[in-house]
């Protein structure tokens, strides 16, 4: 076989492994014992790990080597498909931890919840490498933050419920000052345009903040929305086509019929929805991955 032909058939090869893929979604929920992988497809769960009495998770996802990271209120965890653990990071006496993330870099972020509050950096290994400490003047621990997210200049947005607005908190441990909301909190992301994606949790809606002019470009809300009614928004995972993937619980509603789980294009329009499983209970938080 010539040169030429043999690079074309390992490039279409190549592609072809690749369609071949499924997407995944792992999941977690307050209130639900357990973490979960579920084909999107079919919607059924492939893997799941139980969570001791007591803890909860809002904040779950998959590494590029196939590990699952996820905070459990007690702590957080990067474990294995088997259930091994890798690294354990355990929160304090009267501490909670709700949010961990991987970062770009391949290091690890964790938000401490607590009096003062913490954000903690950790190697690839789980070793600690820095650690942050602010006051958010919320005393209920519980009531302090869900998942928060860090800028390319190192600034750490903490989305603070008791409050109602985002900290945001420079790499010194510092004010830089703070984006006021006015809503309940639950998670903030960072979008291509530098804009912020706030997930409101029981004001039933998500908006678009421009962090200069501190007002929404956009909110959505329930009758926004073609296909589906917004209950509490969790996380929301954003696709590289515009769509977004929304964790929709229903822990805080009498409608236990809307699914918890759904995906809605730019047009806000309701293009996918997780089919009903008794399996999944609430779901606040959400990662898609392809294997």
């Amino acid at each position: 076989m010539k040169r030429k032909q043999f690079v074309l058939l390992v490039a279409a090869l190549c592609v072809c492994c690749s369609s071949c893929k499924n997407e995944k979604l792992a999941v977690a929920g307050s209130g639900w014992q357990e973490i979960a992988i579920v084909d999107k497809a079919s919607g059924t769960v492939e893997w799941k790990h139980q969570l001791d009495d007591g803890e909860e998770c809002n904040d779950i996802e998959v590494t590029p080597d196939g590990h699952i990271l996820y905070a459990y209120s007690k702590g957080a965890r990067l474990i294995t498909r088997s259930h091994e653990t890798v690294w354990d990071y355990r929160a304090g006496e009267n501490e909670e931890i709700h949010s961990a993330a991987r970062l770009e870099d391949g290091s690890f972020m964790i938000g401490v919840c607590g009096e003062p509050a913490r954000i903690v950096e950790l190697d690839r290994d789980g070793r600690q490498t820095k650690e942050v400490t602010f006051r958010t003047l919320v005393f209920d621990t519980h009531w302090q933050f869900r998942q928060i997210a860090k800028t390319d200049d190192g600034l750490y947005l903490v989305p603070v419920i008791g409050k109602r607005k985002i900290l945001q908190i420079t790499p010194e441990g510092s004010y830089r000052g703070s984006i006021y909301i006015g809503r309940d909190l639950f998670s903030v992301k960072i979008l291509k345009n530098k804009n912020l994606l706030v997930s409101c949790g029981s004001d039933n809606l998500f908006m678009e903040i421009n962090p200069a002019t501190q007002h929404p470009d956009s909110m959505i809300i329930t009758n926004s929305v073609r296909g589906a009614s917004l209950l509490y928004i969790g996380e929301i995972f954003l696709y590289e086509n515009g769509n977004r993937l929304i964790a929709n619980s229903n822990m805080y509603s009498d409608n236990k019929s809307q699914s918890p789980l759904i995906e809605i294009d730019e047009n806000n329009e309701v293009v996918w929805s997780l089919p009903f499983n008794r399996e999944i209970k609430n779901i606040t938080s959400v990662c898609s991955f392809f294997e």
